[in-house]
């Protein structure tokens, strides 16, 4: 089978099923394992697929933003994961952000019982921090619908009277090349200045936000240790290179 005729069967699997593994494409197109990997990886560089471990999913747009509901089940066992280990690093009498986000929402079951004070501008955070009796504040600022999360000057505002031993960040990509990105200006300012606010700073994004570049920075890859997993060893070693990574398994 031509190479065109390839990419063409594997781009429409992935406009039906939205994720494919490798073995899926190998048979759909009768290709060998090698033979799709290198097809991956020639429709990555036109940015045509996005490569995750075992297989490729569609890029997202660069303006791209998924509900609250939309992004809840995506990769939900990897969240899950990826949320206890960042709850593992709080200790007792932590002074932390949690920005708004699934993931980061998904710590805080593993919080109670830990004396600590927790801000955040996630909408959908406020009833299980109550629920689990912790100690919480909300930033003020405009309600952004789609992802239920304070923005705009007041919230950054607000932010500029506290001072955390860390904070716990939601990215939608993150690359070498560009750093950690969103969608939206206002959101990044909101991580930025929680970065600037913070002692130390974590981003958890699961292995699919990898070489993923939203619009607007958040930083680079360094200000920030990554809670991820997933990530074929190649992926991972190069960004050792730039950044500290804490691996889920």
């Amino acid at each position: 089978m031509l190479t065109t005729k390839r990419h063409t069967i594997i781009i429409q699997l992935l406009k039906e099923k939205q994720t494919i593994t490798i073995q899926e494409a190998a048979t759909a197109t009768g290709a060998s394992i090698s033979t799709i990997r290198r097809d991956f990886t020639e429709l990555e560089k036109k940015q045509e697929l996005q490569r995750i471990h075992g297989g490729a999913i569609l890029p997202e747009q660069k303006f791209q933003e998924y509900t609250v509901t939309e992004r809840s089940s995506r990769y939900l066992e990897e969240k899950l994961q990826i949320a206890e280990k960042a709850a593992s690093l709080i200790q007792h009498g932590d002074c932390i952000y949690l920005d708004a986000g699934t993931t980061t929402m998904k710590m805080i079951p593993h919080l109670q019982g830990k004396d600590i004070v927790v801000v955040t501008n996630g909408l959908t955070h406020i009833d299980a921090l109550i629920e689990h009796g912790i100690t919480a504040y909300m930033t003020g600022g405009r309600i952004k619908a789609k992802t239920s999360a304070l923005i705009g000057p007041p919230a950054v505002q607000m932010l500029q009277n506290f001072h955390f031993d860390k904070c716990f960040l939601g990215v939608n990509g993150f690359s070498i090349e560009a750093g950690y990105t969103t969608p939206d200006p206002e959101e990044a300012l909101i991580k930025r200045t929680v970065q600037q606010l913070s002692n130390i700073s974590y981003v958890l994004a699961d292995h699919s936000k990898f070489r993923a570049a939203s619009f607007a920075k958040v930083s680079e890859l360094k200000n920030a240790v990554l809670i991820t997993g997933g990530l074929p060893e190649e992926d991972e070693s190069a960004l050792q290179e730039h950044t500290e990574i804490r691996r889920i398994y």
